[in-house]
């Protein structure tokens, strides 16, 4: 049985943080805790990472998270939402409640419409995927992505819908970096399945990925089945 904790890929594609490129001195999981429910996944993605890009990210973090749970269920209140951990956030962090609660309007059909601090969603979108594309591909993605795209699943028509679940899937036009995750999961290796799909379901209903390496590598991400992103570098 293949161990997927030990892969055959070039030794010069690893030994780098997986956000920047700088020595890691600490390692860093994809996603972030904060994002998921316990009990934790037992095989929760890791990647190596410097302290200073872990540091930088648990802020944003903290932020989408509490700005989803809150979206979802209509409130900053902290009784009024669901995950525990948003509770308590919530109620220690009134003033982070409160910058939430500021950016909610009520539309002219009397719906709440809440508008995020984009720059910091797109923060977290983007260090996500990078920690994908380095985890499942052993290809750290440095650069700036060529297109990045972060949208509410219930704004995607029915025809876009169904391309971004299927993720690519059979549409393989070549296999991924050779000794890599993403090979192991493509080729069926035990312990993975390929009749599982192109989704990688961390914790259901609250966190799923793809990548897909064709001509370039695109990650997709769905939170809380509510937000949905897609990451390309050509």
């Amino acid at each position: 049985m293949v161990d997927p904790r030990h892969l055959f890929v070039d030794e010069r594609l690893l030994g780098s943080c997986a956000y920047c490129g700088a020595a890691p001195d600490t390692r860093d999981h994809v996603p972030s805790k904060i994002l998921l429910d316990n009990p934790l996944p037992s095989d929760l993605p890791v990647v190596e990472a410097c302290l200073a890009c872990n540091a930088s990210f648990s802020l944003d973090e903290e932020y989408l998270a509490c700005f989803l749970e809150c979206v979802l269920h209509g409130s900053t209140t902290p009784k009024a939402v669901k995950r525990h951990k948003i509770k308590t956030i919530l109620a220690r962090k009134r003033q982070f409640a409160e910058r939430i609660q500021s950016s909610c309007r009520k539309g002219k059909d009397g719906t709440l419409v809440w508008k995020p601090e984009e720059d910091r969603v797109r923060n977290i979108v983007l260090k996500l995927a990078r920690g994908h594309a380095a985890f499942e591909l052993s290809l750290p993605q440095i650069e700036y992505p060529d297109e990045m795209q972060v949208v509410p699943l219930s704004t995607i028509s029915d025809t876009e819908r169904q391309a971004f679940e299927n993720a690519g899937a059979g549409e393989l036009c070549g296999w991924p970096e050779l000794g890599s995750r993403a090979f192991l999961r493509a080729s069926g290796a035990p312990p993975y399945n390929y009749g599982a799909g192109p989704w990688v379901v961390v914790q259901p209903g609250r966190y799923r990925y793809s990548v897909d390496q064709d001509g370039g590598v695109r990650v997709q991400i769905v939170l809380s089945e509510y937000l949905a992103s897609s990451v390309t570098w050509s």
